[in-house]
C-alpha cells in the first residue's frame, strides 16, 4: 500500500483497488487516477507481467489523454494478471469475476486494451451495465473494427507536417506491434502513400525495403499467423524492428520498448507513439537531442478513447472518424506550436496543456 501513496501527486490517483477472487483465480489492480472532468474511462489490460507502477503510469496517461481531447471523463486503468491466450471459456469466467468485483466502482468505465476486446467488454457490460468498446450488435462503436486509434495516428502525422515532420506520402514506415493499432495504422498510412517497410509482433519481424503488401499482411495476421512467417519479405528476430532504417517509427505494443539502453539503435526521423508510454523519459530526451521528432502518446493515440466516449454518450458510428480527426488535428497543432514557442519538448508542451485542463476541471469540484 505504501507504493500506492508514493505514486500520488496533486492530480491523483483518486483510488487504488486490489481485486482478488481466489475461487475465480482473479488477481487485478484498478487505478482511478482523476475524475474531475467526469467518470474515468480507461482500458482493462490482461497480461501476466503487469505491475502497480505500470498501471498507475497508464492511468495517468489516460487522465492526460482524456483532458487533452476535452472529453468529459477522467482517466483510469485496470490490469488483470493472466495470460490473454487462455481458453475462451476460462477467459469469460475470469472477466466476469473481474466485472463483478467492479460493480460498485461507478466512477470507472472499463474499455478494451491489450489482451481484452469487444467481446470481453460485452461480458463486463452484461455483468454491471457499463463499459465501452462494445460490439455493434449491442450498441457499440467497434473500436478495433473501424481502426480508431490507427486512424488517429495517420491524422496526427499529417497534422505534424507543417511543423517539420516528414510528409506521409512516400515516407518509409516501421511498426513495432502489428495488432489492432498497428494493422490499422499501416492501412491508413499506406492509403495516404506511405511505404510500410517493416512490421513486428511478439514472435518476429518482417522487412521489405520495397514496401509490404499491407492488405495481404493484415489478412495473414488475422489468421493467427506471425508476421515473420509471411512469405513476401525477410524474416528477422523481433527486436530487429528497432534497427530498421525508416522515416517514421511507430511503437504500438508494450510500455518502455525504447529506453536508454537501446535508443541509439533507433534510425528514424519521426516517432509517433501508438502505444501508451512506449518510450522512457530519458529515451525521448535523447531522441530530441538527435533531432528526432517524437509525437506524444496521449495526444496522437487518443482515437480509441475519443470513439469510446462518443459511444458512451450515445453518438453514432458515422461521427466517430470525423470527431477523431478534428480533435487530434487540433491537439497536434496546439502542442507543436506551443513546443516551438516555448522551446520545449513536445511531451512537455502536451503535459502542460493537459494539466491545465485537468486543474481547471478540478476547480469546479466540491471540496467538502
Amino acid at each position: 500500500m505504501e507504493e500506492a501513496f508514493e505514486l500520488a501527486d496533486d492530480l491523483g490517483p483518486e483510488k487504488v483497488l486490489y481485486l482478488h477472487d481466489p475461487a475465480a483465480g482473479l488477481r487485478a489492480i484498478l487505478v482511478v487516477d482523476n475524475v474531475a472532468a467526469g467518470p474515468a474511462i480507461g482500458g482493462t489490460r490482461m497480461a501476466p507481467d503487469v505491475s502497480l507502477a505500470e498501471c498507475a503510469r497508464l492511468a495517468r496517461a489516460m487522465t492526460l489523454k482524456n483532458a487533452a481531447a476535452s472529453l468529459p471523463h477522467g482517466g483510469a486503468k485496470a490490469v488483470i494478471f493472466a495470460d490473454p491466450g487462455m481458453a475462451v471459456a476460462d477467459k469469460e469466467r475470469l472477466v466476469r469475476a473481474y466485472a463483478h468485483a467492479l460493480k460498485d466502482v461507478r466512477d470507472y468505465i472499463p474499455g478494451p486494451d491489450m489482451g481484452t476486446d469487444e467481446t470481453a467488454m460485452a461480458w463486463v457490460h452484461d455483468m454491471i451495465g457499463r463499459s465501452v468498446g462494445l460490439p455493434r450488435e449491442i450498441g457499440g462503436i467497434p473500436l478495433d473494427e473501424i481502426g480508431a486509434t490507427g486512424f488517429g495516428l495517420a491524422v496526427a502525422l499529417e497534422a505534424a507536417e507543417p511543423f517539420g515532420a516528414v510528409p506521409v506520402a512516400g515516407a518509409r514506415v516501421a511498426l513495432q506491434g502489428f495488432g489492432a493499432v498497428g494493422m490499422h495504422a499501416a492501412r491508413h498510412l499506406a492509403e495516404r502513400g506511405a511505404r510500410i517497410v517493416a512490421a513486428s509482433d511478439s514472435t518476429g519481424c518482417l522487412l521489405r525495403a520495397e514496401g509490404l503488401d499491407v492488405p495481404a499482411l493484415i489478412d495473414w495476421k488475422r489468421q493467427g499467423r506471425s508476421v515473420a512467417d509471411f512469405p513476401d519479405g525477410e524474416s528477422r528476430p523481433r527486436d530487429a524492428i528497432i534497427d530498421v532504417d525508416c522515416d517514421i517509427w511507430i511503437p504500438a505494443a508494450r510500455p518502455d520498448v525504447i529506453h536508454e539502453g537501446n535508443v541509439e539503435r533507433l534510425r528514424a526521423r519521426v516517432v509517433v507513439e501508438g502505444a501508451n508510454i512506449p518510450l522512457t523519459e530519458g529515451a525521448e530526451r535523447r531522441l530530441a537531442e538527435r533531432g528526432v521528432l517524437v509525437l506524444p502518446d496521449f495526444i496522437v493515440n487518443a482515437g480509441g478513447v475519443i470513439c469510446a466516449a462518443l459511444e458512451y454518450h450515445g453518438g453514432r458510428e458515422g461521427e466517430a472518424l470525423e470527431t477523431i480527426a478534428e480533435k487530434i488535428r487540433a491537439n497536434v497543432a496546439a502542442v507543436l506550436r506551443r513546443a516551438e514557442q516555448g522551446q520545449v519538448l513536445p511531451r512537455d508542451a502536451a503535459v502542460a496543456l493537459a494539466k491545465e485542463r485537468v486543474l481547471a476541471a478540478m476547480r469546479y469540484r466540491r471540496t467538502c
